[in-house]
């Protein structure tokens, strides 16, 4: 295959790969906007978020089932002209159920398109040039998301929601007519589908997204229909295991991709660095305009240094990566990663934007330095049969490590928000005097109605702040936790692995 083969192959799975995972954040900021168009409560729009995770978490391991009964090329091609069309639909939608109904679709033929161009990038590039594609490729996939709440905000503010969907039409058809003339197909398999696997981890997947995004809601564990979730998401998990174990017919995915220590350590710190991620993304832009009133673009320009340093680090770590051993370069992302976060923890009322700025830019070039060299080691002891399966594991991982984590940063900061509020609020009735004095500039008392209402309104945004102290806290932690589990990464610099564990027939 020649340089200019390669370079058409790359531009159509980035291009798709942009598109893709753009989709899980360029709405964020548009949703109180499609709220008053589309008839919604604040409760029921966050489903468009949800549904499309859904159907990507569920289509996502079957990748490799669709790739052998379709052919690599044909699957790619019918996922980009869906993703497309249902884009299209989702911005025509004029009521909420369809909406819904679309995003779901749209997720449904999404779902493939990351871990197709990640197995498509490892099969057409050679082991020592394989770094640098994956870190060509970790661009998309990391940029993507990180700069979606700017791009969203900016279409929002200057056209209308509906841009945040249409956007994917130019995009998809470049996508389209690329990766129909320069990608290579592979041979089809007669392969069988396990549908009872499908629907035991399907059940589980719905089940275990409803329990994260309502558990806040209502109430997680002292929560009847949350107690349920979480029974039939475990129940369902276990029966997919003793389903799958020891199966001599058709499996969803072949469970012996998991003897490969590589691939299941790397899968593992994938998801650990999706909550830490994700996490930061989610925490940030409610900081900013909830508690330091920044407007919704200006808030994404804030985030946008973190997408801009991730990517010149992943070109830097492509060079390096042939050269020095995986390991180190995870650990240096990792601490800078770390370094980064644990700087928003001494965020306050007061910071400027250069305080906001500046542990972005740390913790992007930390997250850079982590993304490429995780994806080339979980694949560089896999032989090439197996990297679609592969990938839609390892990006099942991601999306589940993702949701988790937002999950449980949410369930920090309001926790850590209600504690705040009460120990706070409990020194303001025992320090009258005090209360006093910081009145008294403005001649009023703590009795008084416009006092008391100071008051209040100082205490909310001390306890909102303290409790987003708190969710950075738990975001560094989960950094550290990953430091551990780079030890069992096997191997030293990419080209002189060990040697791949065959896992497929």
């Amino acid at each position: 295959m020649t340089a200019r083969q390669r370079l058409l192959i790359t531009i159509a799975v980035m291009s798709t790969t942009v598109m893709q995972v753009l989709d899980t954040t360029i709405v964020n900021v548009a949703l109180p906007h499609m709220e008053g168009q589309l008839g919604a409560t604040p409760d029921q729009i966050t489903w468009v978020l949800t549904s499309y995770l859904v159907a990507s978490a569920i289509f996502m391991p079957l990748t490799g089932f669709f790739t052998d009964r379709l052919g690599r090329k044909s699957y790619l091609l019918i996922s980009i002209f869906g993703f497309v069309l249902f884009s299209a639909l989702c911005g025509l939608s004029v009521s909420l159920d369809q909406i819904v109904i679309f995003r779901l679709l749209q997720g449904a033929f999404g779902a493939a398109l990351v871990p197709l161009s990640q197995a498509i990038m490892v099969s057409v590039y050679p082991i020592e040039e394989r770094g640098r594609a994956m870190a060509i490729w970790g661009i998309g996939v990391m940029v993507g998301p990180i700069l979606g709440p700017t791009l969203g905000g900016y279409l929002t503010e200057v056209l209308s929601w509906r841009w945040t969907f249409f956007i994917n039409l130019p995009v998809g058809i470049l996508s389209y007519v690329l990766a129909l003339t320069s990608v290579p197909d592979t041979d089809r398999h007669d392969r069988k589908m396990d549908w009872a696997g499908l629907l035991y981890l399907s059940v589980s997947i719905a089940a275990t997204q409803f329990l994260l995004d309502r558990g806040n809601e209502y109430g997680w564990l002292g929560s009847t229909r949350i107690q349920l979730a979480g029974v039939v998401a475990i129940g369902a998990f276990v029966a997919f295991l003793i389903h799958s174990v020891g199966r001599s017919g058709p499996r969803l995915f072949d469970p012996r991709i998991f003897r490969d220590r590589n691939f299941t350590i790397a899968s593992i710190l994938l998801a650990v660095f999706g909550l830490g991620m994700y996490g930061s993304m989610v925490m940030q832009p409610l900081l900013l305009e909830n508690l330091l009133h920044y407007p919704a673009l200006t808030t994404g320009l804030a985030m946008a240094p973190r997408g801009l340093i991730s990517a010149v680090s992943m070109i830097v770590v492509g060079k390096l990566i042939t050269r020095m051993n995986p390991r180190t370069l995870i650990t240096i992302g990792i601490a800078l990663s770390g370094l980064g976060t644990w700087a928003m923890t001494r965020y306050n009322l007061s910071i400027s934007e250069w305080d906001v700025i500046w542990p972005v830019l740390i913790q992007g070039a930390g997250l850079g330095m982590i993304y490429v060299p995780l994806s080339t080691v979980a694949f560089a002891t896999l032989p090439k049969e197996s990297a679609s399966e592969a990938a839609g594991l390892f990006s099942l991982m991601r999306t589940i490590g993702s949701s988790i984590g937002i999950s449980l940063v949410t369930t920090v900061f309001i926790r850590h928000g209600q504690m705040a509020w009460n120990l706070i609020g409990g020194h303001i009735m025992s320090l009258g005097a005090a209360a006093s004095h910081y009145l008294a500039p403005l001649h009023l008392a703590p009795k008084s109605p416009l006092g008391t209402a100071i008051l209040v309104k100082t205490l909310a945004q001390q306890s909102q702040m303290v409790a987003f102290d708190a969710a950075f806290v738990f975001i560094t932690a989960s950094f550290v936790v990953m430091l551990p589990l780079v030890l069992f990464v096997q191997g030293g610099p990419l080209g002189r692995q060990t040697k791949p564990i065959i896992v497929a027939d």
